[in-house]
């Protein structure tokens, strides 16, 4: 098998990564893209790289190389390299394009002088489809801190480095007397994120001023540090997900159950 090359983003690989490989599927993708792209490359003077795997000319995989410092996705600490998101195709998983990925992820980092990586792991009990803290731990990454199904895990390069930590959501809800109060967290780093968050709008939209949206957008560091939440959406006070970008049925029955409860006194 050939071996893979690893580059930064090129203007030929744009496409590949602000779809997050969803090429040419709908116009809603390409639309976040779009929002995903320029953001991207907005953030490149800070130290934000995109390292882009290939095999024959062939582009097979991709990871997000971070600064912890501006990172909307956390976790939170000082001179790491985090990367949010390895993503690489099904064809070509266990065929070292992660590992690749990887090692140009330590390789950006003392570039750029920092001293570690980092990144969350998920679903310690079985293999995970996405960012399985199992495939990090067998690369040597160390728990800094685990909560539940997820860890954040890294992998020290200076003695001096200092291990990342979780964020601490806070929320508390904040009604308006005879509305249905949307609190929605987002940023535009994340495909899922950014259009679950466009969805809100469109639904929240359709019922005029009986629904009160409040937006708290993770691309604001101040935003991110005050709440510790990147991607959430609270009705009414109450948490809803689906884990996949939630649908637009989905928000409206939610609106509507807590519409129904507004106009009876319950909530």
């Amino acid at each position: 098998m050939s071996s893979v090359e690893v580059r930064d983003m090129t203007s030929e690989d744009e496409y590949f990564v602000s779809t997050c490989t969803h090429e040419n599927e709908s116009e809603e993708i390409d639309a976040s893209a779009r929002r995903r792209l320029a953001w991207l490359r907005s953030r490149e003077p800070d130290g934000l790289r995109v390292k882009v795997a290939l095999r024959d000319g062939r582009r097979v995989g991709f990871l997000y190389a971070v600064p912890i410092e501006i990172s909307p996705w956390g976790p939170l600490g000082e001179d790491l390299l985090v990367f949010p998101c390895l993503y690489v195709l099904v064809d070509e998983q266990k065929n070292g394009a992660g590992r690749a990925l990887m090692e140009a992820a330590e390789e950006e980092a003392l570039r750029q002088g920092r001293k570690g990586v980092a990144t969350n792991g998920y679903n310690w009990e079985n293999d995970f489809w996405f960012m399985p803290a199992s495939f990090f731990d067998a690369f040597g990454y160390e728990v800094a801190e685990r909560r539940g199904l997820i860890s954040v895990m890294w992998k020290p390069l200076d003695p001096d480095a200092k291990p990342p930590r979780m964020l601490e959501p806070a929320y508390e809800f904040e009604p308006v007397p005879g509305k249905v109060v949307v609190d929605l967290f987002w940023h535009t780093f994340c495909e899922t994120c950014d259009i679950e968050a466009s969805r809100v709008r469109e639904v929240a939209a359709e019922f005029g001023d009986e629904v009160v949206l409040r937006e708290y957008c993770g691309d604001d560091r101040d935003t991110l540090l005050k709440h510790q939440i990147p991607r959430a959406i609270y009705v009414q006070g109450n948490e809803i997900g689906w884990g996949y970008e939630a649908p637009r049925d989905g928000i409206k029955d939610a609106i509507k159950a807590a519409l129904e409860r507004v106009d009876t006194g319950e909530a």
